[in-house]
């Protein structure tokens, strides 16, 4: 059996690793529920959840460094790599304030906190089989969350009030922080079992139709970005192109035409709100607001952590705010926190990735990984997807996958007979004389 082969599949090597995967693992997924609930609910203060938020660095950030691991096969890699970290490193030098609720405010925050600039860590991660076949479980679990919590808090996600800022808040922070990785699972359908897609497709498709009953249209374009995709890659794998593509436009067409109606009749509850918000443009006045603030020095380098720009808003008591942290739209985002120079670094990292994924590629995982890259990208522009979040570490060890030739060249059938059962004896031959 070949070296590469050995490090891929080593069972000794797995055990040592496990239990510094299932810490990091319930670590993480204990702060993203916990912040997912905080958040929702503005009750970001609360010390309880403080707490447990305490309790869950404690686990996965030694387990993360324990994980780390300073293979990187690729040259180019490991110098841009290494500038964009260290890059990500003087973006929290830059902004860090000593201030104690700044402090917290850094640690317990996903969307904007210390932890988001330290995600790419995870591209140091095992390229394991094991460690991919966990994500996949890790995923599932947050699923199986995000439908408890939906059952929970069903009245104020069905909340008629489409103002209802805490209605809008629950539904985006159950989706981007729990339900949306399940795409990656859709993107890699064939290494699943029926339930699992079954249970993949049932998740999706109840975030999406929640996203259009409060018309969160940067939500919407994302799913729609994954099923895209989705599709693309069944197309490529399927013998059967033809009839697919026959009965695809048959079904698109009845969903365009019924659609079409239902967004012009305003009796439809489903589509009423998307109807009414339309083409409604909520970004330009901030997007104006930041242009008129930043300077030539801040959108090349950007503000670093903790970065605001001058946007007077009035809220509902009247009282005037005349700075915000946030922007919608997401490559605004980095480069507020960032500049030019974050967004350059990443797209020397991101778009060799794309390409070595899916033009250089002979499985579907690094075909899904470059698509799950793409996703990450084309939706920096409806939303803020640099966070703290499970979609998030995908994008890096998706990266990881990429930049891997010898996953890259890992044929699809020793994949399926992995990801679904222990690979036969005769095709871990046929791929060790590879």
């Amino acid at each position: 059996m070949s070296a590469n082969l050995e490090w891929i599949l080593n069972d000794t090597y797995t055990r040592k690793i496990n239990r510094s995967l299932n810490f990091f693992w319930i670590g993480f997924g204990t702060y993203a529920v916990v912040y997912t609930i905080a958040s929702a609910f503005s009750i970001e203060s609360n010390s309880v959840l403080q707490v447990l938020q305490l309790i869950s660095m404690l686990l996965f950030i030694p387990a993360a460094i324990d994980l780390i691991q300073f293979k990187i096969e690729s040259f180019y890699l490991r110098i841009v790599f290494i500038l964009y970290f260290a890059w990500m490193l003087f973006a929290i030098y830059k902004g860090f304030s000593s201030n104690l609720t700044l402090v917290k405010f850094d640690l317990i925050d996903s969307n904007f906190g210390i932890f988001l600039y330290l995600v790419p860590i995870a591209l140091l991660f095992p390229k394991n089989l094991a460690f991919y076949k966990k994500i996949f479980d890790v995923i599932v679990i947050l699923c199986i969350i995000y439908i408890v919590l939906d059952i929970l808090f069903i009245k104020t996600l069905l909340n008629r009030d489409y103002s209802n800022l805490i209605s809008q808040a629950t539904l985006e922070s159950f989706s981007k922080n729990l339900s949306f990785p399940v795409g990656f699972l859709l993107l890699t359908y064939s290494y699943h079992s029926k339930k699992r897609r079954t249970f993949a497709i049932g998740i999706f498709l109840l975030m999406l139709l929640l996203a259009v009953f409060r018309a969160r249209r940067g939500l919407i374009s994302m799913c729609i970005l994954v099923a895209l995709f989705s599709y693309l890659l069944y197309l490529l794998s399927t013998k059967r192109k033809i009839i697919i593509i026959f009965f695809s436009a048959i079904v698109l067409f009845f969903m365009v035409t019924y659609i079409s109606q239902a967004v012009s009749s305003k009796k439809n509850n489903l589509f009423s709100f998307l109807a009414e918000r339309g083409t409604e443009d909520t970004r330009t006045p901030v997007e104006d607001c930041f242009s008129d603030d930043m300077k030539q020095k801040d959108w090349l380098i950007g503000r670093g952590i903790n970065a605001e720009y001058f946007c007077p808003i009035v809220d509902e008591d009247g009282d005037i705010h005349g700075y915000r942290q946030a922007i919608e739209t997401g490559y605004l985002q980095v480069i507020l926190n960032g500049g030019f120079i974050s967004i350059g670094l990443m797209l020397l990292i991101s778009l060799p990735a794309i390409i070595c994924g899916i033009f250089f590629s002979k499985n579907m995982l690094s075909k899904a990984a470059a698509m799950w890259i793409l996703v990450w990208l084309l939706s920096l522009y409806p939303a803020n997807v640099a966070t703290f979040t499970l979609n998030y570490i995908l994008v890096w060890i998706s990266i990881a996958i990429c930049y891997s030739k010898f996953i890259r060249n890992m044929p699809d059938v020793f994949l399926k007979e992995y990801f679904q059962h222990k690979p036969s004896e005769t095709t871990l031959q046929l791929l060790s004389d590879r």
